[in-house]
């Protein structure tokens, strides 16, 4: 797309547990004839559809296949363990995957943590999102880990989460296809990074002006000024004569001139 190019909206995918709103409000402030519509997708899809067309960039859960999108890390989440109020985790302040140990860990389809090894038991079957899994752990079934925005999201009355100091923290990040770079992309991506209205990223810098010149109080013959004009007469003594010359000549001697009594100058007369 050149830079001619307006299309008729912009379309932002984001997963859930992702807030666009911040962005999207400076966006409308900045772009006003261009929409931003918001496109809900899971974490499983999110690169898919960024890969058709679907969207022109999106808030996604990281890792992502670097070959063919994009992706900027924007934040790391605090990861929780969800379980019902009256649950013994909930008495501490913070768990370890190792006290998990005894508890029926679910891990749903659409989990975007990395996990090396699932702490806990396994469920007889894995939930097919993450709100099927919160079901579960209101059922008093087992527990649930996953990011705290998540946790948040499906919030419920009969549960609370607590931080778990060891286990994979999900990132978040915004990712475009590679050949779809387009102004408007840059434009977002600008807004994500904070960069103000006035920032030159991704356009033609503006020259700097030169600084006016402050231009010196003019000043008469004796003010030192190095550029002042001389006022008419400033050459010329009070005789009239012009300044800055010895009558005597350059010595002060009559060298050259008449002496004090107007006699004439040169050699002296011969004796008589």
């Amino acid at each position: 797309m050149t830079g001619s190019e307006v299309p008729h909206s912009f379309r932002l995918a984001y997963v859930p547990g992702v807030t666009p709103s911040k962005w999207v409000r400076i966006w409308n402030e900045r772009l006003p004839d261009v929409p931003l519509t918001l496109v809900a997708v899971s974490p499983v899809e999110a690169c898919s559809v960024l890969r058709a067309g679907g969207a022109d960039a999106g808030f996604v859960r990281l890792p992502v296949d670097r070959d063919d999108l994009s992706a900027i890390p924007l934040y790391t989440e605090t990861t929780v363990v969800v379980v019902p109020k009256d649950h013994l985790v909930a008495a501490a302040e913070e768990v370890s995957t190792e006290d998990l140990a005894d508890e029926i860990v679910f891990h749903p389809l659409d989990d975007t943590l990395e996990w090396e090894q699932l702490p806990g038991k396994p469920a007889i079957e894995r939930p097919e999102t993450t709100a099927d899994a919160i079901e579960l752990v209101a059922a008093g079934v087992g527990v649930l880990v996953v990011p705290q925005s998540l946790a948040r999201l499906h919030h419920r009355k009969d549960l609370t989460y607590r931080p778990v100091s060891d286990a994979p923290a999900s990132r978040v990040a915004l990712s475009w296809p590679q050949e779809e770079t387009t102004d408007l992309v840059e434009e977002f991506i600008g807004i994500v990074r904070g960069r103000t209205v006035n920032s030159t990223r991704g356009r033609a810098p503006t020259p700097p002006q030169p600084k006016a010149k402050r231009k010196r109080p003019e000043t008469g013959a004796g003010g030192g000024g190095g550029g002042a004009q001389r006022k008419p007469g400033a050459g010329k003594s009070s005789s009239g004569k012009p300044a800055g010359k010895n009558p005597r000549g350059a010595s002060g001697g009559p060298k050259g001139g008449k002496g004090a009594k107007g006699g004439k100058g040169g050699r002296p007369g011969r004796r008589p």
